[in-house]
């Protein structure tokens, strides 16, 4: 399956990029457009491409990489962009949760998704409330390749507006399969055959991975950790829906 046309974003710069918007979802319809993007880090993107995310209604960007990672390939944002940063690791607040993720090299793969959602279900509940308090128009969030903490948070926001399981699957995947054309643009090795191998010597792969955390993903306690207003705010993606 191929990549909606109408949900990529193709700003100068971003090879990883989409409207999280024309998802298919189970009680019928689609979800709502220009709410929330995904895309991976903002550092190549042109001034071509900062119009770009202009023009598509995109006023705030939400940054999930951790502060090491911002000081090593940061980036200017355009003066009518709001910016918010939110270390969703939590890596050095949680050393010994991360501590077999990194030394395994699980952290690249959907595998510690559900885990992370467990035992630290505070920090996607922070991002959850950044979302649900940025100022009107549309928001971009973003890791380094927009797979895992994008795509975690991407589950998230999805499973709120009931989109059905396979179009939540297939968004995700179409950041695996992007995984070349993203590490090509940053400069770095594509570390997707590394992670399927990964994965497959824990007896799955990374669609099956995935899918194991799309199925047994519970997103009420989270929203049970935002106030009223935020909780409101989410689970009608900001107004846009019931």
């Amino acid at each position: 399956m191929s990549t909606n046309p109408s949900r990529v974003v193709s700003a100068e710069g971003l090879v990883n990029a989409r409207d999280l918007g024309g998802l298919e979802r189970t009680g019928g319809g689609h979800t709502p457009r220009g709410v929330f993007f995904r895309s991976e880090n903002l550092s190549a993107v042109t001034a071509r491409g900062w119009r770009h995310l202009h023009a598509l209604g995109i006023r705030t960007v939400l940054d999930l990489r951790q502060p090491a990672e911002r000081a090593q390939s940061g980036y200017r944002a355009p003066d009518w962009l709001t910016r918010v940063e939110i270390d969703h690791d939590g890596l050095t607040e949680h050393p010994d949760f991360w501590a077999e993720y990194w030394e395994s090299g699980l952290v690249g793969t959907a595998l510690y998704y559900l885990p992370h959602l467990t035992r630290l279900p505070h920090r996607s509940a922070a991002v959850l409330s950044a979302l649900a308090r940025a100022p009107e128009g549309g928001v971009l969030f973003h890791c380094v390749s927009g797979r895992d903490r994008t795509g975690l948070i991407s589950l998230l926001l999805l499973a709120i507006a009931g989109t059905t399981e396979e179009a939540i699957v297939e968004d995700y995947l179409i950041s695996a399969r992007n995984g070349a054309a993203v590490a090509a643009a940053q400069g770095r090795p594509n570390g997707e055959p590394a992670a399927e191998a990964l994965c497959r010597a824990h007896g799955t792969t990374t669609e099956t991975a995935f899918r194991t955390a799309v199925a047994a993903c519970a997103a009420a306690p989270l929203l049970d950790l935002l106030d009223t207003e935020d909780r409101k705010a989410i689970t009608t993606w900001r107004g846009t829906l019931p």
